[in-house]
Formats: C-alpha cells, structure tokens, sequence
C-alpha cells in the first residue's frame, strides 16, 4: 500500500509502498479515506515529542470504510479512528474513568501506525461512527482538533466571556460550539494577522486581536492552542480572580517565568490531555446539532509535506486534511 513514513526528526516524509498492514484480534481494517493533519504530527516530525515508533506512519484523525475485522462495526461502515488507540483498563486512571492519563496508553500516529496511507488498523474499542452530516475530510478533524478542543471546553467549566489564543484547526471548531452556548468568544492571534482575526470573527467570535496584548476586558478562561509558552503570562493576566487558563497542546515552548500575583487570586492553571472515549461520543453527538462546520484544505496523501510545512508556517486557515 502506498504510505508516508517518518524515519527520524529533521527528515521529511518519506512516500514508500509498504505492505498491508495485519488485523489482529479485536482490530479493524479501514481503508483510509481522509486523514487530518495535526500539529502534534508536526511535533513529531520535528522531533518535539521524542519516542516515536520508527518507522512510523503518522496520522490520528482519521476517517475510513471498515474492510474486514471485529465484530463491532459492519462491513463498510464508516469509522474514525483518534489519538486514543489503546488503554490498559486496570491502572487507576483507566478505572476512575480517566482513561486520557493511562499510564500505558498507546496513541495512534505515534505508538500505532496511523492514517498517512491507504490502509490502516485500529482497535475497535477506540474507533468512533462517524456522522452522516459530514463528508470525509470534514469529519477528520473532529477527530482531534474537535475532541481536545471540546474536552478544553469542557475543562474550562461555566466560562461565559472564553478566550482562544491560537486560532487554527482546535480554535475553530470550539468557537463554534461555545458561540452556540452562549458563551462570548475572544480570539487571540498573532499581532497583524488580520484574515485570521476575521475568520474568527466570522465564526461568532466578538473580539479578535493580539493575544500577546490581550483583550479588551477580563475573561473568565483561556484556552491556549498555540504552542507558544510565553501566551500563558498573557492568559493569566487576561483573566479574572478565579479564572483558569488551559493548555490545550500536546507540546508547547518553555513557560517564561512570571510574578506569583498572575496566579494568586485563585487562578486554575492546567493541561489538557488526550482524550477519553467519552469525550469522543459526547462531542461527535453534539457537532451536529450545533452544526459545527470544518473549514479545510485538502492535500493528496503525496503531498503530506507540503501541508505539514504549511501548518508550520501558520499558512492554513482551519485544518489541512489528506484524501486518498
């Protein structure tokens, strides 16, 4: 089958034909027909998270037709298959319903081989129906830009005045979804970006501007998608007593130092990791009654370098997604 394969940081993709992959029990066989592209599989090729499989064929957001395989989906059915690809089930966090923190968790696109190809495998369990609403390469970034940025949300409690620093893939999919909460949206951005202040604004957000300098009024929470560490002095200062600010990113830049009063009056200052299997039914449920729309660019699976050197470039404007 044809595949993109990572071989090590500071090499690019390499495109190759390697061989089918084999269905183990409890694993489906998914013919892969759109795959986002996530910055944390930008993370990996730059060598930012350290302990990939090599080879590796990345890819976590992945849409597909069953082939064959499991008994819980039929023949043809249309899954998805996240970054959770695997948990132990007996560690204290899988059985506190916390299954996003298993100590032996494997993630798909990093432990597992993933969607940057024809065909991939999956362990049912952790694969999601897809919703008839969305065509393939619209579904695909539900999958991870969705899901962190839902579970963010969710994190981020009763916040009614919500900040989103970085406004890619996650950012605009969560303003959606909080706009139609009621929640007012203010969008931080790079100084001088201005097609992505308006895209935000087009999605509902009533502010977008530098994040660096901040909004104008007090938050009551930020959610930080950029891997940018010196945006979390900028998030604390924005928001109110008691607020919470979280990171929303697999990987970010060193924190810089900052006062001790920037958390003081009670402020909530947490990651955000992974995923659990609730997460993904609660948010694929809810999507399509919001209706959440993906804004996407569609690169064939060839060309997985160029759209992963786009998104480093901050050249995309919503997701980058692979179609077969």
């Amino acid at each position: 089958m044809k595949a993109m394969v990572f071989e090590g940081s500071g090499r690019p993709l390499r495109a190759d034909q390697i061989p089918e992959p084999e269905v183990r029990g409890g694993q489906v066989l998914v013919r892969v027909r759109a795959c986002g592209v996530c910055r944390t599989d930008l993370h990996i090729v730059d060598g930012d998270l350290t302990k990939p499989k090599l080879p590796l064929v990345p890819g976590h957001q992945v849409v597909g037709e069953v082939l064959e395989g499991g008994t819980r989906f039929e023949r043809g059915a249309r899954v998805g298959v996240p970054w959770l690809g695997w948990t132990c089930g007996e560690c204290r966090y899988c059985v506190s319903g916390n299954e996003n923190l298993c100590d032996r968790a494997r993630f798909t696109g990093y432990d597992i081989d993933g969607g940057y190809a024809e065909l991939a495998t999956a362990d049912e369990r952790f694969c999601f129906p897809i919703p008839e609403a969305y065509a393939d390469e619209q579904a695909a970034p539900l999958l991870c830009a969705g899901l962190i940025g839902y579970r963010a949300l969710r994190l981020a409690g009763e916040a009614e005045a919500l900040g989103l620093y970085g406004f890619g893939a996650s950012a605009h999919i969560v303003c959606q979804v909080a706009v139609a909460q009621g929640r007012r949206v203010f969008a931080g951005t790079r100084a001088g970006d201005d097609e992505t202040q308006e895209f935000a604004r087009s999605l509902g957000a009533v502010w977008a501007g530098d994040a660096a300098a901040g909004p104008p009024e007090e938050l009551d929470a930020v959610i930080v998608f950029a891997p940018v560490g010196a945006l979390v002095p900028a998030a604390l200062t924005a928001v109110r007593k008691g607020g919470s600010v979280g990171c929303a990113g697999s990987h970010m830049s060193d924190i810089p130092a900052f006062p001790y009063e920037l958390l003081w009056g009670e402020s909530v200052f947490r990651s955000v990791a992974n995923l659990t299997r609730h997460d993904g039914e609660e948010f694929l449920a809810l999507a399509p009654t919001v209706p959440v729309r993906t804004e996407v660019e569609t690169f064939p699976l060839e060309e997985a370098n160029e759209a992963l050197e786009r998104l480093r470039g901050g050249a995309l404007q919503g997701a980058a997604v692979l179609v077969a």
